[in-house]
């Protein structure tokens, strides 16, 4: 198996001109970029999965639809794309097109996770808006998801305040502003 390649970035944001194993980009605790993604259906609920209890962070919580690093030389629509394809994927021909992604916005986050992992990350945020989409219908990669379910705002918020799901207050308070509306 191939290590993922990372494009390493400076503390704007900026390509530095090195590619790094994702492994080593964390080891160091270089900046790098990744994107998160909403699935929000035409209920107005926000697809939720449940992490692997493999993952080597955040393993078996509750997280945003679809999170995942930016590979070398890729753009974060592709990115999006790959990680919806990679993570979670949806029976009966549905298919997610770069047009149908809503881009958010864009923060930075640092995290130290151990001596040895070490996250410093641009998120690209977007929100896909889809419907048609039913949790029975989802079938996920095993390794990387254990469990998918539909919440809505106030079951969001219960959880946000509960601690029942990673922590990404910077993408729940765009998230929870944009369900509001609608």
């Amino acid at each position: 198996m191939s290590k993922e390649l990372i494009d390493v970035l400076d503390e704007n944001g900026c390509l530095t001109g090195k590619v790094l194993p994702r492994d080593e980009v964390h080891k160091q605790g270089l900046w790098h970029r990744a994107i998160a993604v909403a699935i929000v259906n035409e209920n107005n609920q926000v697809l939720l999965q449940q992490r692997s209890a493999n993952k080597e962070k955040n393993a078996g919580m509750w997280d945003i639809s679809v999170a995942g690093h930016i590979s070398a030389g890729q753009d974060s629509l592709s990115a999006a794309a790959r990680e919806i394809n990679e993570e979670v994927s949806v029976l009966l021909g549905y298919r997610t097109e770069i047009k149908d992604f809503r881009y958010m916005y864009c923060f930075r986050k640092e995290e130290k996770f151990s001596e040895n992992y070490i996250e410093r990350q641009f998120y690209d945020f977007f929100i896909l808006r889809t419907s048609g989409l039913d949790d029975k219908t989802i079938y996920f990669q095993k390794e990387e998801v254990q469990a998918v379910k539909f919440v809505d705002l106030t079951e969001l918020q219960k959880m946000i305040e509960n601690g029942g799901i990673v922590n990404r207050k910077e993408i729940y308070d765009v998230l929870t502003s944009f369900l509001f509306r609608f």
